[in-house]
């Protein structure tokens, strides 16, 4: 027995003396790779705090000196986004709706979230933008189009936690397209393997546009202040003329059906003096110094409602850039 012990004893400690190095090696290794990994984030975006994380001041500086008109969108944007990234822990993604005409601020406010987020705002790897004339335009492949978005949302969130994903045009969107990412918004703490509850999704659309108008006419007429009308105002019946518009890539979706969408936001038409402001940030973009008398001049040859009145601008800002030029 002692000799079979002491045997024993031997074969341990030379099994002992053998692995040794193995996990000496292996612990170098591991040291080596994440100093590797650390070099590497240093000059190449990766999915890490140097490269992703929230700016609440820059974002509410953004909306309040970049965003012209829009008071109940940058309220709303700016206390979502703040309470779901100050979350360590969230229960499900957030998802935004932003709705109104064209040249509104629907794009606009979207790259200012991802630019108070990601590093590299917009061009970030992380930061996914579909347009439905664009990746969906055929809808008889709308079954394959399905089958493409879901791999593609799980394989970037698994890539990254923290991934947003923008969907524009959504009232091109064929009917039934988007509820195939519901598992992916709902709450559930993984889905096979992956979890989705850190990811933003963002939701642009006209639809609901009219409805919008409707409620910001009706304020004027009353002769109250574009500035009272408030969220609780128009949340509700934006939501129903939203999901019972057959346009509206949201109709009859469960993402509605389930309140699964956080927040639709509502964005105004805009007024004059909107677009006067539009014009005037535009030139200093376009390296001239600010002329107001230029802006001006541009802005009263576009369209407005009531036809009369000229109240709201038809156009927005969206074609300011281009008409500008003409004017400078």
């Amino acid at each position: 027995m002692r000799l079979l012990f002491a045997g024993c004893v031997w074969w341990s400690l030379s099994i002992t003396a053998a692995t040794e190095p193995i996990s000496t090696s292996i612990a170098a290794l591991t040291g080596f790779l994440a100093r590797y990994q650390n070099l590497l984030c240093y000059f190449q975006e990766c999915c890490r705090p140097e490269w992703i994380s929230y700016h609440k001041t820059g974002l509410k500086h953004d909306l309040s000196t970049k965003l012209y008109g829009q008071h109940v969108a940058a309220q709303v944007v700016l206390k979502a986004v703040t309470g779901f990234m100050n979350n360590e822990n969230p229960k499900k993604p957030l998802v935004l709706s932003l709705h109104g005409w064209t040249g509104t601020g629907k794009n606009f406010v979207s790259q200012l979230i991802a630019e108070n987020i990601y590093q590299k705002g917009m061009t970030s790897n992380f930061v996914h933008l579909f347009t439905a004339t664009a990746h969906f335009p055929h809808e008889d492949h709308v079954d394959k189009y399905k089958t493409q978005l879901q791999e593609w949302v799980r394989g970037n969130v698994s890539i990254c936690p923290r991934s947003m994903f923008i969907f524009d045009e959504m009232d091109k969107m064929h009917p039934g397209l988007i509820d195939s990412i519901k598992p992916y918004l709902d709450f559930y703490d993984n889905l096979n393997g992956v979890s989705y509850r850190k990811a933003i999704f963002i939701f642009l659309s006209n639809a609901g546009g009219e409805k919008i108008v409707e409620v910001a006419l009706d304020f004027w007429k009353d002769g109250r202040e574009r500035e009272e009308i408030q969220l609780k105002d128009l949340e509700t019946a934006l939501s129903l003329s939203v999901f019972n518009n057959k346009n509206s890539g949201f109709w009859h979706t469960s993402l509605i059906d389930k309140n699964l969408v956080d927040y639709f936001v509502p964005f105004l038409p805009l007024e004059y003096k909107h677009v006067i402001q539009c014009g005037l940030a535009e030139m200093v973009s376009k390296g001239h110094a600010p002329d107001k008398e230029v802006v001006e001049a541009m802005a009263r040859d576009l369209n407005y409602f009531p036809k009369e009145e000229r109240v709201f601008s038809m156009q927005g800002c969206k074609v300011i850039p281009a008409r500008l030029d003409f004017y400078v």
